[in-house]
Parts: structure tokens; sequence; C-alpha cells
């Protein structure tokens, strides 16, 4: 609720039978993406890192360790018989990821987005027991849309610590430098960066929903996080691009009734 507003509220919406495990999976996807904001030497964060990759081994050999994350974890793979490798990759991805450096290209952040946010929605899919090829498909699309939406989203926060992860073929390509963003610029091709970058996440979303008809209703509940991922795409077209619009920076107080609204028409 505190770290993840947004799945926490996606996660309400779930089955009754899939919202515990879904809670667990959620802290669990907290922890290690926290671990890069709050070490100053990569060494802290790669023991750390550790300590949740022999976690889940241990969860696999029915031994979890005594952390109430890793405990509710157990639970949840017990019940719902969840897939190893997509925790592993997720950790594995983080752990690439400690350097904060910036993606060379979008296809770059895409393959962070696959491996962390849409293995995310396939454990999901597998909690909802939806095991379907076209929900897959969906997932991986919207995966890569949240990661995509999650790193402009991020680029206020590391801008101000003289960080920049974006995507550096795009900015080249418009003749942006990474000081650009430090100083918060707000010039045409700053925001042609950001068009470009939120047309990528457009794009994929578009795709996921093009084969809705496919994708079984029961998988519907793993995918309501589009609702926060169109409001911020719709926001950003709003003010023009601008990344460092305050209004972009305000939590959606309508947010679980948009959601509300999305789960009755029993579509994403």
């Amino acid at each position: 609720r505190k770290r993840d507003y947004e799945g926490f509220l996606c996660s309400l919406l779930l089955p009754a039978e899939s919202r515990t495990s879904a809670f667990a999976l959620r802290a669990f996807n907290v922890y290690p993406f926290q671990i890069k904001d709050s070490i100053t030497q990569k060494t802290t964060g790669l023991m750390r890192m550790q300590f949740w990759r022999k976690a889940v081994e241990d969860i696999y050999c029915d031994n979890p360790p005594h952390q109430p994350v890793a405990v509710a974890l157990w639970r949840a793979v017990k019940r719902h018989n969840l897939t190893k490798m997509w925790f592993m990759k997720i950790i594995d991805e983080r752990e690439k990821n400690l350097d904060d450096r910036a993606y060379r290209n979008i296809q770059e952040l895409e393959t962070y987005a696959e491996n962390t946010q849409s293995a995310l929605l396939y454990l999901t899919l597998e909690m909802l027991g939806v095991r379907d090829i076209h929900a897959d498909h969906a997932a991986s699309h919207i995966g890569k849309a949240h990661g995509i939406v999650t790193c402009l989203r991020a680029t206020p926060y590391h801008s101000a610590r003289r960080k920049v992860v974006l995507p550096m073929d795009i900015c080249m390509l418009h003749g942006v430098s990474q000081e650009d963003f430090i100083r918060g610029k707000q010039e045409k091709n700053v925001r042609d960066v950001i068009y470009d970058i939120a047309s990528q996440a457009h794009i994929h979303l578009e795709h996921a929903r093009s084969f809705r008809k496919k994708v079984p209703a029961k998988a519907y509940p793993a995918f309501y996080c589009t609702v926060a991922l169109d409001a911020y795409l719709y926001n950003i077209r709003k003010v023009d691009f601008n990344i460092f619009h305050p209004s972009l920076q305000k939590r959606s107080t309508l947010l679980p009734l948009y959601l509300y609204i999305r789960s009755w028409k029993k579509t994403y």
C-alpha cells in the first residue's frame, strides 16, 4: 500500500483466493526494486539481491527464511504452483540494473521491462489459474508499456539526483544531452524525446488490446494496471510531453474509481 499503491489497488480487484498471494508477490517485487535507492555501495546491493536469490531457492525447497514476505511468498508458491524462473528473472534483472546507467536504446529498456514487469504479470496469471499463450502475449506487451512508463515517471526524480536513464539512442536522435534533463529544460527537442518514448508505451498497449478477444476473460484482472498507464499517457499528452510538469507528480485521487469501472466493464 505504501510503496506500490497502484499495484495494491489492482490486487484488491483480484478474486479473493488470489488476493493474499498477489500482495505477497507485490511486496516481493518492492524489495529488489527499493534496494537501488537505499544503498550507497553496489556491494551492499549485491548482497541483498543474493539474500532474495537464496530466499527463492529455499522457498522452492520448502524451507523459507523467517522473513514475513518470504513466508507469504512460500504460501503463494505452494498454493498456485508458481514458476520459479519468473522470480529469478526479476532478481537477475534488478541486479543488472543496480548500476543505474542509461539504457543504450529502447530495446534495452524493453528487455528490462519484460524481465521485471512482464514476469510479474506472468506470475499473476498463474495465480489466476490462467495458462494461455494469448494472455502471455498480452502480458508481455503490457509489461513493456509499464516499464517504459515507470522509466518516464522516474525521470524528474533521477534528474534531481543528476542521473538520466532514458534510452540514449532516442536522446541522440533529437540532439538532447543528459545535462538538458538534469537542468530540467523544456525545449521542443526534449519534449520530442519524451513523445517518442511515450509513443512506444502506447503502441505496446494497443498491441496488447488488439487480440483482446482471444484472451480468456479470467485473465483480465491481471491487466488492470493498464488503467494507471492510460491515465499517465493521457496526462503527459495534456501537458505537451513536458516531463517536469508538476501535475504529473500528483497521485490520481480518481484512480480507484477508474479501476472499479474497468473491472465492472470486464475489459483491459
